[in-house]
């Protein structure tokens, strides 16, 4: 099987959107010479990669970094709490 065969694109995402919305794609598609799908699909790709890595990235305040990084260089004493969930891990695994 060629790799040409192998990428043919078997999926749909079919949308419904107003004669308006679809008027406007089209123009936008046709400045990129486009097609409105190749337009829609690019768009959307792209949009979809920023919304992921936004999603796995963690903007913090100067205060919250330093903040954060003198926790990491200074951690506090476990509390009860802590050492009791610890406890209770080991428990539940010190066979594995």
């Amino acid at each position: 099987m060629t790799d040409a065969i192998k990428k043919l694109k078997h999926n749909r995402v079919d949308l419904r959107i107003s004669p308006d919305e679809k008027e406007l794609l089209e123009k936008a598609a046709s400045i990129k010479g486009l097609s409105l799908s190749s337009y829609v699909v690019s768009n959307c790709l792209e949009a979809a990669r920023r919304d992921i890595e936004t999603y796995h990235e963690c903007v913090l305040s100067d205060e919250d970094r330093d903040l954060f990084l003198y926790l990491m260089e200074n951690p506090p004493e476990p509390n009860q709490a802590l050492k009791s969930a610890m406890a209770r891990f080991k428990d539940k695994y010190k066979g594995e």
